[in-house]
């Protein structure tokens, strides 16, 4: 079984007033109906922590602090050996194309999710077909 990666702020985490976030919970709906196990991944360093509410969050959570970021593919090796997965082991969804095509260069399953749209069904769909 596939442990899910989730893009914490901008596909999880969505900003619903100035500066005030919260989990997208029909996103949430359709990841607690997997029984894989989930980790957000984010960038964001300990004052971001605390602003997005990621210390808040239902499943594990993994940053880097900026250093580097999730466009650069030493973020996911990194990320992979931390939890001693390999590419292979887990599936990802992520809102940033170039974070995409970074998790991508190192193996790993990837689905662009357009934060404009919310596409919930096509997640659902990459998820049913991909976990």
């Amino acid at each position: 079984m596939k442990t899910i990666l989730v893009d914490a702020v901008a596909a999880f985490i969505i900003e619903t007033e100035k500066e005030n976030f919260e989990i997208f919970e029909p996103m949430r709906k359709i990841l607690d109906e997997f029984p894989n196990r989930k980790i957000i991944l984010t960038g964001a360093n300990d004052e971001q922590f605390k602003k997005f509410g990621l210390d808040k969050m239902p499943y594990e959570v993994f940053t880097l602090k900026h250093d580097p970021e999730k466009v650069n593919p030493e973020y996911y090796k990194k990320m992979l050996e931390h939890f001693n997965l390999e590419a292979d082991d887990v599936v990802y969804f992520e809102h940033s194309p170039e974070a995409v095509t970074s998790a991508q260069s190192v193996g790993i399953k990837t689905h662009y999710w357009d934060n404009e749209r919310r596409p919930l069904r096509e997640l659902s769909i990459f998820l049913e077909h991909n976990t």
